[in-house]
């Protein structure tokens, strides 16, 4: 007892740190895939690649064969999507923050298998991964 009264600052860093390293895996992530499984999913077909960045951006590059609606758009334009609900539909960004939104917003208009790439078209360069413009 006397060890814990001692050591009451060194137990509560410990219990802290701790803490702070699991936090990432109680925090709800939603359904992210990384370039390797985004590469799978593509690879298997059935998969709408839906890139929500501004048509600039999307412009400069882009990952191949993918759809283009901004994200201020994308309430407007779900019908358009509607024909790919019972497919995979993989949201890209630049970094996979607008994605979340994007995947939130097709999650509750039915897209039951809708992933956000993480780090979004950064990460997939950055790994080498093909792009077209």
């Amino acid at each position: 007892m006397k060890f814990l009264i001692d050591n009451i600052f060194l137990i509560a860093v410990a219990i802290l740190s701790g803490g702070a390293l699991l936090l990432p895996l109680l925090q709800k992530r939603g359904n992210r895939v990384s370039t390797l499984q985004a590469t799978q999913l593509i690879n298997q077909g059935k998969t709408l690649v839906l890139d929500v960045r501004d048509s600039d951006a999307f412009a400069a590059a882009h990952l191949i064969d993918a759809k283009n609606i901004p994200l201020k758009d994308l309430p407007q334009r779900m019908a358009e999507l509607d024909k790919f609900k019972a497919k995979n539909v993989l949201v890209v960004c630049q970094s996979g923050s607008q994605a979340t939104k994007a995947v939130a917003q097709l999650t509750q208009a039915g897209f039951a298998q809708a992933y956000n790439l993480e780090g979004g078209i950064a990460a997939w360069q950055t790994q080498g991964l093909p792009t077209v413009k």
